[in-house]
């Protein structure tokens, strides 16, 4: 591995790091915040609010995805790496700084956006530059690295007093934890931007643009074709799970789950979600490297979601009662079985031509965090008639049953070649 492969490397790390801490970061400091804002306000408001704000924040992926991928295959990867990067730090920054309800979810959105966009363009990078039969080291190192961002989110979530009491001496105005968190995720973002100077553009791309007859970033590739409108449908479905467990299972934990399930002692969502980052974080190093011994992608994935149905029943049915720090360490157990998300997003990377690899490695990652409104949306439907564990149970049925049918759908991409383009 050269120096400049490396840089890559790093950069991508650092950037889904900072990547991963803003996206988490609402999920941990969104009641604190909202407590501070409406001091007056009821626990309904804010559990309603809460996921109201982070529906928004997804939305804003939803077209980040869209926008930033488009951009990546027209404009190159590059620009979409340090063009995300730039507008999620300033969104977050400013965000420290909202009063209002309307203010906080357009600014989700923003960040919103620009999140969307760090993480397909850092795969599409090392897949296009590393060796076929090594990128998936690559991938697997800028993930369970940038997973490790959740948890300095929940660290400096709740244990921000230091940062804050400086700003307030300089500022002369308060600064809780929850702007600490935003400010501090601003400006790590703004910090990496520096590196930029390290890294290059991919060669497969560079050739791709030069062809002035290649067309690049044109989504409708992706759906002229049912081939590869059942291959873009598959490489969604398969990574729907991670964000079932995440964003519902896991991000509701101090609002509905630990009470719904009695859990003794008192649960915190940022302390949750640091939990279960990290147990992904181990989990994507893991898969990494099983689909390195076993030359296997699909082998992993299938594992994984079996892992992954088998938490979720006992997280559902057999965890009632259970201590917090027992809860916290089944939310590690969610994050190890979710850990897959490095080669999901490999998978989907591998499936198709440079003319729209980056279209196809922006939008599935993130149509997938996308997917969350409607996970949320179709559980708090249920929710009437059926309960929180029989609505939550129904939609991890469904869920998990479309990506193991998906999985087996999509051909082994496992050192297969990548330097082709698709056509009409």
């Amino acid at each position: 591995m050269n120096r400049k492969t490396i840089m890559l490397i790093v950069v991508a790390a650092l950037g889904y790091f900072v990547d991963i801490y803003d996206l988490v970061l609402f999920n941990v400091v969104k009641r604190e915040s909202l407590f501070y804002l409406f001091p007056e306000a009821g626990q309904q408001f804010v559990t309603d609010t809460g996921i109201f704000l982070f529906n928004m924040q997804m939305t804003g992926m939803l077209l980040g995805g869209l926008i930033w991928g488009i951009l990546g295959d027209k404009r190159g990867r590059v620009e979409v790496l340090f063009g995300s990067i730039l507008l999620y730090s300033a969104a977050n920054i400013v965000n420290a700084f909202v009063t209002s309800i309307p203010v906080y979810a357009f600014v989700r959105i923003i960040a919103g956006i620009g999140l969307a966009g760090e993480l397909g363009a850092g795969i599409t990078l090392i897949s296009e530059t590393m060796s076929k039969e090594k990128r998936g080291i690559g991938t697997m190192i800028v993930v369970t690295f940038g997973a490790l961002g959740a948890v300095f989110a929940g660290l400096i979530g709740v244990q921000g007093e230091a940062i804050g009491a400086f700003l307030e001496g300089i500022f002369n105005c308060p600064f809780p934890n929850w702007r600490v968190a935003y400010i501090m995720g601003g400006a790590l973002g703004l910090v990496l931007l520096i590196l930029r100077i390290g890294v290059f553009e991919s060669g497969m791309f560079t050739e791709v643009k030069s062809a002035a007859h290649i067309k690049r970033g044109d989504i409708l590739l992706l759906f002229r074709s049912m081939s590869n409108f059942k291959k873009y449908l598959a490489c969604i479905l398969v990574g729907v799970p991670i964000w079932y467990m995440i964003g519902l299972l896991v991000s509701l934990s101090e609002d509905i789950f630990a009470k719904e399930l009695g859990i003794v002692g008192k649960v915190v969502n940022g302390k949750a979600l640091m939990y279960c980052y990290l147990g992904l974080s181990a989990g994507d190093f893991v898969s990494g490297l099983l689909s390195q011994w076993w030359k296997s992608r699909k082998k992993v994935v299938v594992l994984y979601l079996a892992l992954s149905t088998v938490l979720t029943i006992y997280f559902l049915y057999f965890a009632q009662g259970i201590s917090a720090n027992a809860y916290y360490w089944l939310c590690f157990g969610i994050g190890m079985a979710t850990g897959y998300w490095a080669l999901f997003v490999t998978i989907a990377s591998e499936q198709f031509g440079t003319n729209i690899r980056s279209t196809v490695t922006n939008t599935v990652p993130n149509f997938v965090r996308g997917s969350v409104p409607i996970i949320t949306i179709s559980f708090q439907l249920l929710v009437f008639n059926f309960g929180n564990v029989n609505s939550a149970a129904f939609v991890g049925l469904i869920v998990m049953a479309l990506a193991l049918i998906s999985i087996l759908y999509l051909k082994e991409s496992f050192s297969k070649d990548l330097n082709y383009v698709e056509v009409d």
